[in-house]
This record gives C-alpha cells, structure tokens and sequence, in this order.
C-alpha cells in the first residue's frame, strides 16, 4: 500500500488517454515507471504479445470506455466480478483492471531477468473475459472517506498502544519515505479525476503506510503470540478498508462517466 499497484496506474492513465487528457506515450511512461517493459496476450485479433500503446488502443477500439481496478484478498473479492477463471488469475495476483464497455480485463504477471544486482522487472497483463455485472464490495468516495477517517484513527490508536507506532529505524524510514513523495508534489491521479478522488486515495495510502509500518517493524510490544495475533486481527478490518477506498478512488473516472 505504500506504492500505487500497477492496476491503479493502468486504469488511472489508461482512463486520461481514453479521455484524450494525455498522449499514448505519457499514459505508458507514467504506467511502466521503474519497470523494463509492458505487454499484453491474450488481447482478441492479435496472436501473440502487443505493446501496451497498441494495446490500449485496440482497448479502446473495442469499445473500452474506461478503466476500473480489482484489489482482491483471500475472502475478500473486491472489485471483481467473475466469471471464477478471471477472478482466480486476479486473487492470485493481487489486483486487476477490468474494463467498462467490452467484456474484457487484465490481470498482471510479474517476472525479474538478469543476472543478480542488475535485475529488471517485466510485466505481462493476461487479457481474459470477464462478466459484465457490478463490481463487488466497491464503495462510493464519499463512503470511502468517511471510512477512512475512523480506520486512520483506529490504526494510530492501535499501533501507539501495542508501541508500534514510532519506534525504530523501520518506522522512521517508512514516514521518512512518505513525506518526501508528498513533498515532490507527485500527480496521485493522472489528470481527468475529481479532486475528491485524489483526496481519498492520499488518504488510503496514509493507512496503509501505517498498517506496513506495523507490519514491517517487528512485532513492537506485542511479546506473546497471542498479542501479535490480535494484533493481526485488529489491523485487518483496517487495511481491508483501505484498499476499498483504494479501489474506489481509482474507479470514480468510470462512476463518473456512469452518473452522465
């Protein structure tokens, strides 16, 4: 959560270039970032692998209108919509892009290649079917919001208790770390999306950064195993909400268009 999933940064640019907000190589510059390079199989009328420029214009010429993200967890399919192939490829990988206005979604690969210490990330996105129907679990911004402002106190609450919070140089890297992306004044959102959006998915990262901090700095004064295991089921419903507003700041390009 401290970093945009690369469904978010497929689904944000994809949805300015459909808009014509941005040109074909911004919108895949901003997508593949720090990566080597993007492709997509699987996408109808090619027969093997395309760029992802081709390929989200033949999206569009399909009939793709818009870009929603899918963060699915075990027991938690948020953002999918079936049928059961599409949504297992999606839970296996974390994360989707479904489309809305062809039958249609994209489900990242990750692979590494070269040798050790100059290695580079390549990612494939499976184009398969996918059912059109609501996607689940996926609530409005302003529910989103109002969601996140009490999961925002509930994990300081939380964390400040089980004296998580503020210690160590893991905790201290990690807020370091935050600060200095908000400082850079980095686009949350490629251009078309309502600032509420941005808003809520700043918000949600905020969350995340603190649910990663609890995670990633040992187990703080949680000494028993019983207190790092309701310290586990207490951040979950957490991070859970987190993702949702996630999920929710990336798809209101597509509710938007939808309201008219």
């Amino acid at each position: 959560m401290l970093s945009e999933p690369r469904s978010g940064l497929l689904a944000s640019w994809g949805n300015a270039l459909i808009a014509g907000l941005v040109s074909p190589d911004e919108a895949v510059d901003a997508v593949v970032g720090d990566d080597a390079v993007h492709r997509v199989e699987g996408l109808p009328g090619e027969a093997g692998q395309v760029g992802l420029t081709l390929a989200l214009g033949r999206l569009r010429a399909l009939g793709a209108q818009g870009l929603r993200v899918a963060l699915p967890a075990p027991g938690h399919p948020l953002g999918l919509s079936g049928p059961p192939e599409f949504n297992a490829r999606a839970l296996e990988a974390e994360e989707a892009v479904v489309c809305h206005g062809v039958a249609l979604g994209l489900v990242p690969e990750v692979y590494e290649a070269g040798p050790e210490g100059d290695l580079h990330v390549e990612v494939v996105w499976h184009c398969l079917p996918v059912r059109e129907a609501p996607p689940a679990d996926v609530p409005s911004l302003g529910e989103a919001e109002r969601e996140l402002a009490e999961a925002l106190r509930e994990a300081t609450t939380l964390l400040t208790k089980l004296d998580v919070a503020g210690s160590g140089p893991v905790a201290e890297a990690a807020v370091d770390a935050y600060r200095a992306r908000a400082e850079r004044g980095r686009e949350v959102l490629a251009p078309g999306y309502p600032p509420r959006a941005v808003r809520v998915l700043e918000l949600a990262q905020r969350v995340g950064l603190l649910i990663s901090v609890a995670y990633e700095t040992g187990h703080g004064g949680a000494v028993s195993a019983s207190e790092m295991g309701a310290r586990a089921e207490a951040l979950r419903p957490v991070e859970r909400t987190a993702r949702r507003a996630q999920v929710a700041a990336y798809n209101a390009y597509v509710e938007e268009l939808l309201r008219g």
